[in-house]
């Protein structure tokens, strides 16, 4: 007997159980972003290995240990997208979108890292991206925050989650501000641990957000950011809270937050949850102002955000939030001469009648029972009926699967009952 092949350990298959709830979770991310004019780009998941390494950074962990990178036939290094931010710049400038112009733009679709999997983590993840060109000001970035403060509205987990911001500065203050914190660790090569003497000389902005407790312990006492940021920085974060004070969202300053990606520069943010366990961040992004001129374009303003799907359904989930919409309104049971394909000539004509009504039709034979007993399967709220009599009055029998009443109708007044479905 043959062996059976097995998904790729990290890459899930989502059931047909499994996706309303996921429809429920895109649908919200699309309505948002929608409602404040955002466009839709697709990207190749297939990109230049240089475009990642260029643009995330050679020392951080995604390039050098999460990337899935590999020749193709003409010799070439491709690489499986990691993020989005990298292949919507790239997609900017090669297609004369970004110099001198305003772009509001948002992505969903596949990522992929190769990481331990665990809850909340995965080989193959999805993300929905946010990125906006050529507007420089705190107020778009105050309403990338205010969008996502929206969505947790729409599905329900305001409650549960919570924001932490930061202002990392310039790339200059960065500079001067990592000259500092390296001199500081490298009073306690005794207490760092492999990791954060790999990061030291690296990247060493990446030890703030260390899980190690010992290292936690010592970085009380380093130098704060927050004492590098030059002026412009300052105003522009100062400009970020004063807003998001207007719009009553609360948040924490967290000097110690920096993200894991090197393009980024002056606000950066994290929307966390203590629901996932270790998997806390369902959502983080910022700005980064130089990544278009570092990929080849011009000088561009940008910020922007990503969040993981898996992470918003797995929460859904964790809170019961699993209500969604039937996938199947109403079920078409039929029996005698003739009567399957009135049934199907039926349901054709209240589809388009009934726009996003879902009706399915019964095939393969059968009593009554066996289509009633199919139709509260596949959870339908309805059995239209079909008979013999039915054909040849024009008439169809609707009958209300969760109160058991049912009622006679004529295939055109049905209509109206069909549409207090949807």
């Amino acid at each position: 007997m043959a062996k059976h092949i097995q998904a790729i350990r990290g890459m899930n298959d989502c059931l047909p159980t499994q996706s309303p709830l996921w429809h429920k979770v895109e649908g919200a991310v699309k309505s948002v972003v929608s409602a404040y004019g955002y466009n839709e780009v697709r990207m190749p998941i297939v990109e230049s290995t240089h475009l990642f390494s260029r643009a995330i950074g050679e020392v951080t962990d995604v390039v050098e240990k999460e990337m899935y990178t590999f020749e193709d036939r003409n010799g070439d290094s491709l690489t499986l997208r990691p993020e989005g931010t990298a292949g919507c710049v790239r997609a900017g400038i090669e297609n004369g979108l970004l110099y001198n112009q305003e772009q509001r733009l948002w992505y969903m679709g596949p990522m992929f890292r190769h990481e331990r999997p665990q809850k909340g983590r995965y080989r193959q993840f999805h993300q929905c991206g946010v990125e906006v060109f050529g507007l420089n000001g705190p107020d778009v970035d105050a309403e990338l925050i205010m969008m996502t403060a929206r969505l947790w509205r729409e599905l329900g987990i305001d409650k549960h989650v919570r924001l932490e911001l930061n202002s990392i500065g310039s790339l200059e203050a960065r500079a001067n501000y990592r000259t500092a914190l390296i001199a500081y660790l490298e009073q306690y090569q005794d207490v760092l641990d492999e990791d954060c003497k790999r990061r030291l000389h690296t990247n060493p902005l990446r030890v703030l957000d260390t899980k190690n407790p010992d290292v936690q312990a010592i970085l009380g006492d380093a130098p704060s950011l927050s004492e590098y940021l030059d002026d412009e920085s300052k105003q522009h974060f100062s400009g970020l809270c004063e807003l998001l004070n207007a719009a009553g969202i609360e948040y924490t300053v967290n000097e110690r937050l920096v993200r894991g990606l090197d393009y980024y520069n002056r606000t950066v943010f994290e929307w966390i949850t203590d629901s996932l366990g270790a998997q806390g961040t369902v959502c983080g992004g910022g700005r980064y102002d130089g990544l278009v001129e570092q990929l080849g374009g011009k000088a561009t303003p940008a910020v922007g955000f990503a969040m993981g799907l898996e992470r918003l359904v797995l929460m859904m989930e964790t809170l019961e939030l699993t209500d969604v919409r039937r996938s199947v309104d109403v079920y078409m049971v039929t029996a005698g001469e003739g009567t399957m394909m009135a049934g199907m000539k039926l349901a054709e004509q209240l589809r388009e009648q009934v726009p996003g009504i879902r009706i399915m039709t019964h095939f393969g034979g059968g009593n009554f029972k066996k289509q009633f007993k199919r139709a509260d399967k596949v959870g339908a709220a309805v059995a239209l009926v079909l008979g013999e009599n039915e054909v040849m009055d024009n008439t169809v029998v609707y009958k209300d699967l969760s109160a058991g009443t049912q009622d006679t109708y004529s295939q055109t007044d049905v209509v109206a009952k069909l549409a207090e479905l949807i």
